[in-house]
């Protein structure tokens, strides 16, 4: 089938191109995509399991570990030579060399080693995210997992050695030995009751412990990463998972099981290993999705400087006082867990302008998304951008809802919304619709006219699935919200829409705060804006949302006379092949003295009213004789 034909060519090859992200959001939400990743993991599994099946073979060991060496060099190529599989590669060769020349084979120096090496050949690569959560990954694992199993189970483990050798326990730690006596007075009194030999009992008591330490130690390390990277997945991902320590302790498992397992498959053509393999990527499928249902639907504000700084030190802190004081290894504990639960929460409020009236259009390439702050604090989102997709091209990678305008209102520490409001069904304004809905919970979804579509079937849907009640708007609304007054102009009350999307289905509505005005038009053609003319629904506005992002389709010249706005916004892609803004449309507006503002020249626009006069701010300012405007 389609999805275990894409999940595992992504789990043994790399392979994406045939991954749908809905098959991935159950692994997103609970903190394991990295095991869909080409990476570390993989790596080590096909080489650690090469070098035991040549060893195995009575290889000798210089050749069996030149042979793993390059197994894995190959696959990292046959993978797409991804970073983190190359990085993978390069760190398993250091620990073979190490091995070979029988070198002590400490885990810092050599993530040190890999990390110099590859920053030296690209230095840029130290503001990568990949390469910092490989790194810190690893340093996690050396800073606190490592020096917690040396405090806790690795003696024990290591005690489990020679269990009947007493002379054993005088080489061993007193701890330790004392642990040994129990487990032979243990023994000996199950021989007593049960009548089994005293050597299997203490065999049986070895293999059970052993297992009970890893899961521990299995359990510690899924919690030392999700703590220990919950600063760099906050801060890039805005996630961090509170069912990822058990899910991590199911799912790496049967996943690292897959990777030799289906290569077996692949290699052999056996039609039980493939099978092994299915069933192994279904049951991770099902734990994943299983977990993610318990995860609460908020996500993770930009943590401030300070707190980042402090859960950092808390971090160095906890790594130093588990390796030398025993005294302040609860304290410092607590300490982590405060501010990991604060790094959680953040009780912050959003960073908008109380009392005042803000629309903001955010730069999302060739297509639509304005925040809306209102003056009594009740926010709104006008659509959600998305990338256009034609012909048989596969569907971009890139979530614009998720990727771009989400991590916008996260910055700002916005986590709910009151109203998204979706003009038309075209992807460029409704593809980051849904991800919105998911990651704010408005109340409510306002839309134009939406005849049956893809895009309004995913946004319905999901609408639904997050109990956002659908408000249809058209001319007849007026009202107040916000602090504001809102009059919808377009559609009008009897448009009928056609059998696909149309630029004329948008929502079209003005909103005023005392003296000033703000249209937002939505991608509205000709037609409507002559209706608008027509009826005398227009009248002069401060700030205009340029329809369909400045096409000659639009902006006729008597709108223009009628609305005669102080700013004119276009929110339009850089270079973007359909010629946007048109020339024709750029020179009426500078006719009627209109400050016209790009997203393309000028990134994030921000226009803010006080209800008298405005205040103006880009993300750049492109042109030296311009800086942020006060219009009155």
């Amino acid at each position: 089938d389609p999805y275990s034909t894409g999940m595992m060519e992504a789990t043994l090859i790399g392979d994406t191109t045939k991954l749908e992200k809905v098959w991935t959001d159950e692994f997103r939400r609970t903190g394991t995509y990295h095991v869909l990743v080409i990476a570390g993991l993989h790596i080590s599994v096909i080489a650690a399991s090469l070098l035991f099946l040549l060893r195995l073979c009575l290889m000798p060991e210089f050749p069996a570990l030149a042979a793993a060496g390059t197994a894995a060099w190959l696959y990292a190529l046959v993978s797409g030579c991804a970073t983190p599989a190359v990085r993978a590669a390069a760190g398993f060769t250091f620990y073979l060399v190490g091995r070979y020349f029988f070198r002590e084979r400490r885990l810092m120096n050599l993530l040190a080693a890999i990390a110099f090496g590859f920053l030296l050949y690209d230095p840029a690569q130290l503001f990568d995210a990949s390469f910092q959560l490989s790194f810190l990954s690893i340093a996690a694992i050396g800073a606190l997992a490592a020096p917690l199993f040396d405090a806790t189970s690795g003696p024990l483990a290591k005690g489990l050695r020679h269990l009947r050798d007493r002379d054993f326990d005088l080489r061993l730690a007193p701890r330790v030995a004392a642990f040994r006596v129990e487990l032979r007075l243990l023994a000996e009194t199950a021989m007593l009751w049960t009548r089994i030999p005293e050597r299997w009992t203490l065999s049986g008591l070895a293999i059970l412990l052993r297992v009970v330490f890893f899961v521990y130690e299995l359990v510690a390390l899924s919690a030392v990463f999700q703590v220990g990277l919950a600063l760099p997945m906050a801060v890039y991902f805005h996630r961090v998972s509170y069912s990822g320590i058990s899910a991590n302790v199911l799912i790496v498992p049967m996943m690292t099981a897959i990777v030799p397992i289906g290569f077996l498959a692949i290699f052999t053509g056996w039609k039980l290993p493939a099978m092994a393999a299915h069933m192994l990527l279904m049951a991770s499928q099902a734990v994943a999705r299983w977990h993610s249902h318990w995860e609460p639907p908020w996500r993770v504000l930009d943590p401030p400087l300070w707190l980042s700084i402090a859960f950092v030190a808390s971090l160095l802190l906890l790594s130093l006082t588990i390796r030398v004081g025993r005294r302040w290894r609860w304290p410092s504990l607590a300490v982590v867990v405060a501010l990991f639960a604060l790094l959680l929460w953040q009780p912050r409020a959003p960073e908008v302008a109380r009392g005042k009236l803000e629309l903001t259009a955010i730069d999302v390439g060739q297509g639509d998304s304005l925040l809306v702050a209102f003056p009594d604090g009740k926010l709104m989102i006008v659509d959600g951008g998305g990338i256009p997709v034609f012909g048989h091209r596969p569907k971009p990678r890139l979530d614009i809802g998720e990727d771009v305008v989400s991590p916008y209102l996260w910055s700002r520490a916005i986590r709910r919304v009151n109203v998204i409001v979706l003009t038309h069904a075209h992807e460029d304004h409704a593809g980051g619709v849904d991800a919105l809905l998911e990651n704010f919970r408005p109340r409510e979804l306002w839309t134009g006219a939406n005849p049956p579509s893809e895009a309004w079937s995913r946004v319905s849907a999901k609408a639904r699935q997050v109990g956002v009640k659908i408000v249809a708007m058209d001319s007849r609304r007026q009202f107040d919200f916000g602090g504001a007054h809102i009059d919808v102009l377009s559609p009008p009350e009897d448009y009928r829409t056609s059998s696909v999307p149309k630029n004329n289905d948008s929502l079209a509505f003005r909103i005023t705060f005392r003296a000033n005005s703000f249209l937002l038009t939505g991608d509205m053609e000709k037609p409507m804006e002559k209706r608008l003319v027509d009826e005398g629904l227009l009248s002069h506005v401060d700030v205009l949302k340029v329809a369909h992002h400045g096409s000659h389709t639009s902006s006729i010249p008597g709108f223009l006379d009628l609305t005669r706005p102080e700013v004119a916004i276009i929110s339009v892609g850089a270079d973007n092949s359909f010629h946007h803004p048109n020339a024709d449309v750029l020179d009426r507006l500078e006719e009627r003295h209109a400050e016209v503002l790009r997203t393309d020249q000028y990134g994030l626009i921000t226009v803010i009213s006080d209800g008298r006069r405005l205040s103006v701010d880009t993300m750049r300012w492109s042109k030296p004789e311009l800086h942020p405007l006060s219009l009155f």
